[in-house]
């Protein structure tokens, strides 16, 4: 619900403006009226309904219903005595934002009751009146029936959304804090053990130095061994850890792409066979951050992907024919740019960017497979 002090409802989908002149009607027919008792009588009535308003958003419990039955009994009184029936929409309003399933409806009723009954009689009473305002007593009496409705949907919706995004939150901390927990584990499991053997060895080593320069040769050759295996199984863990494999990244990158109206073509098979898996994942994100900027800023209406392996490199071209990055992107900061260089440079990759009816990114990711063996070989 509103704080007491918005007097004008927000989130109607109706200007602001419409509202203000609402609030001013009022004062244009009691200023038609020749009588000082009528125009004082006006007055009040207006003054004494925007407070009853005002309070019944302050109040909780039962004082909200009778301030509510102040307000539509003023916008009964005002109908019937200057032809003013757009308090009714104030009180649609403020319906609308009653959660209560049972209270909503009864309000409801009795609005939409009442405010067809006094506009009945006003018919009856003041027939030109009534026709010199046709349209927007209409307006008046669709909105009556129509805005508590879309108000109280709405604001159920927006509780309903906010619920499922807190709980979203939750359930990503909760998963952060098994991450770090299983990371945790896994660090214990791998490192611990082997960390435990090198000092183990490491002392032993140091004691057989001078008494024995043989076995200590041995037990060094052994630390040397057991660091290496530590190194890789480290390395594959962090190459698991967020892993991300290219053909996957494509099913995403064409459901964006899909999304947005843009025709995407795929040129080369996405499934790498000499990437490392850490070099694959950095292509990935590189091609997924490509794909977003096309979406966001190149104005394209197609987006080509070329993929290309060789035995040296892996190399993924992102093509489209939007307006150019020099209209819309600064290569040297911003837009993800920057965040995709400094990737590629974790795996000694490269990024080149070349504008011309469109952009082209250009993305080369060294195969380093053989480096790595011959490590394991040392």
């Amino acid at each position: 619900m509103q704080k007491w002090y918005h007097i004008i409802p927000k989130n109607t989908g109706l200007n602001i403006y419409v509202w203000i002149i609402f609030c001013v009607l009022p004062f244009y027919f009691i200023v038609r009226s020749f009588s000082i008792l009528e125009i004082v009588f006006g007055i009040l009535m207006i003054l004494l309904f925007f407070t009853a308003y005002r309070l019944s958003f302050l109040s909780q419990g039962w004082p909200v219903y009778v301030w509510v039955s102040v307000e539509m009994v003023i916008n009964m009184v005002m109908t019937l005595a200057l032809g003013y029936v757009y308090f009714a929409l104030f009180i649609a309003f403020f319906i609308g934002n009653i959660q209560m399933k049972v209270r909503f409806f009864v309000l409801y009723i009795v609005q939409l009751v009442t405010t067809v009954g006094v506009t009945t009689i006003l018919f009856i009473t003041h027939y030109e009146l009534f026709l010199s305002q046709f349209p927007f007593i209409i307006i008046t009496i669709v909105s009556v029936i129509l805005l508590p409705l879309t108000m109280y949907n709405r604001i159920k919706r927006e509780k309903l959304e906010n619920q499922l995004e807190d709980a979203n939150k939750r359930i990503s901390r909760l998963m952060i804090i098994e991450e770090r927990q299983r990371i945790a584990r896994d660090l214990h499991d791998t490192l611990g053990q082997k960390l435990s053997l090198i000092g183990m060895k490491s002392d032993l080593a140091g004691k057989l130095v001078e008494k024995n320069p043989a076995s200590a040769k041995s037990e060094i050759n052994d630390i040397h061994q057991t660091a290496r295996t530590a190194l890789k199984e480290v390395r594959e863990m962090v190459s698991d850890m967020r892993a991300t494999k290219l053909k996957d990244e494509i099913i995403h990158v064409r459901q964006m792409l899909k999304v947005a109206g843009v025709d995407f073509r795929l040129k080369g098979d996405p499934e790498l066979v000499n990437t490392p898996l850490l070099a694959e994942n950095v292509l990935s994100m590189c091609l997924k951050e490509a794909v977003t900027n096309v979406v966001k800023h190149s104005k394209a209406s197609v987006c080509n992907v070329i993929i290309k392996q060789t035995p040296d490199e892996s190399i993924i071209k992102v093509n489209d024919n939007g307006i150019g990055i020099s209209d819309n992107l600064n290569p040297s900061s911003g837009h993800g740019i920057q965040g995709m260089r400094e990737r590629l440079e974790f795996v000694n990759g490269s990024l080149e960017i070349s504008s011309s009816k469109g952009t082209t990114l250009k993305i080369r990711v060294p195969n380093v497979v053989q480096q790595t063996k011959q490590e394991e070989l040392v």
